[in-house]
Formats: C-alpha cells, sequence, structure tokens
C-alpha cells in the first residue's frame, strides 16, 4: 500500500514538473522580449558576480561547513541532512550538464552560427537547456524542503531568485530555468527519500 501511494505521489510530481516546462516553453519568446528591453548597463560584470555566488560551489561549502559545524555541535542527524544537500546539489548540477551537451539549445546571447560550428560549443557556458544554477539551488534546499517543508518553503525564495537572476541577465530562457528547477527538485526527493531515512533513524536531539 506505502509503496502504490509512493509510486502515485511521483507520477503526479513528474507530470507536474512535465506541465511546468511546457508551459514555460510557450512564454520563453514574450519573458525574452521583455529582457531585452529591460536590460541593465554594466550587465556583464553583474552577470559574472551573481553567477559567482549563486553557482554550485557556493553551495556545496555552504552545505560543507553546516555540516561540519553541526557534527561538532552533535548534531548528527543535521550533518546528515546538510550532506545530503551537498549531494543532491551535485547530482542536479552533473545532470543538468549532461542535459545541456544532449539537447545542445543555445544561451539566448549565443547566436546559433556560432553554436553550431565552434569547436567550444559543447562547453556548458554555451548550452541552456536546462539552468544548471537552478537546478543546483533548487536541489540544495530542496532537501530542506523534505525535511521540514516550513523552513524549506521559506527558503525556496532562494533558488527561485537565482532562477529569475539567470533570466533577467538573458543567460537563460525561462523554460530553461523552469527545468532545472524541476529537475532540482527532483534529485532532491529522490536523495531525501534514500539517504534521509538513515537520519530519520536517528534521534532528533542528537
Amino acid at each position: 500500500m506505502a509503496n502504490q501511494r509512493r509510486f502515485w505521489i511521483w507520477a503526479l510530481g513528474i507530470l507536474i514538473g512535465v506541465a511546468l516546462v511546457g508551459a514555460a516553453f510557450q512564454a520563453d519568446a514574450s519573458i525574452h522580449q521583455w529582457q531585452q528591453a529591460h536590460k541593465l548597463r554594466n550587465r556583464q560584470e553583474l552577470n559574472r558576480v551573481i553567477s559567482r555566488v549563486t553557482d554550485w560551489p557556493v553551495h556545496v561549502a555552504v552545505g560543507l561547513a553546516l555540516a561540519g559545524i553541526a557534527w561538532r555541535r552533535g548534531k548528527k542527524r543535521w550533518a546528515i541532512i546538510f550532506l545530503t544537500m551537498v549531494a543532491a546539489a551535485a547530482v542536479a548540477g552533473t545532470a543538468a550538464y549532461g542535459l545541456k551537451i544532449m539537447v545542445g539549445r543555445p544561451r539566448p546571447a549565443v547566436k546559433i552560427e556560432r553554436a553550431t560550428t565552434q569547436a567550444d560549443s559543447f562547453r556548458p557556458n554555451y548550452q541552456a537547456f536546462p539552468s544548471g544554477h537552478s537546478a543546483a539551488s533548487a536541489a540544495f534546499f530542496g532537501v530542506l524542503f523534505f525535511v521540514c517543508w516550513r523552513l524549506g518553503l521559506a527558503l525556496s525564495l532562494i533558488p527561485l531568485m537565482v532562477g529569475a537572476s539567470r533570466i533577467f541577465l538573458g543567460a537563460h530562457y525561462l523554460s530553461d530555468v523552469t527545468a532545472g528547477l524541476v529537475l532540482g527538485l527532483f534529485c532532491a526527493a529522490l536523495l531525501s527519500t534514500i539517504v534521509l531515512r538513515k537520519a530519520a533513524e536517528v534521534p532528533a536531539g542528537a
């Protein structure tokens, strides 16, 4: 009974994710036109700063630091949770990279001719779908949602802001970001199901 319920929850989640990505594709053109009409000055420098601050190494560093603090304070359960957040971000980032190469969708700022003729076109900074920043951030904070939904819901603004910044800076389309967020949540749910069962066995005060 429990397995059947779990199956339908996963099936429903996947269907909702696919529907969201499909709807985002329909809005790509209008959102991109809006972004082009609202470009910022010094956009390149701002892009570099935001990209570095929201990239996966920052999530990994924060997660490892929190895991170390929790472990030293004797909070083994939270140490496992923070490490799971790091693992989820890593899995999501790796999956996003693989999908980028497979799909080969150029970023909004990359001309199609350049993306299909240059040898470095297979580098992730030339490929758009899905957004690796969004995937890693959603996976990282998504784990918290499955541990404590109130805390996860409050911090969900961070991956949403990461995704919005990628669109606003012209690095991704809306569908790229939506797919990244969905992929990240999927990885968070998967890692939470597998790893956090052990964390649940550890007393809450430990």
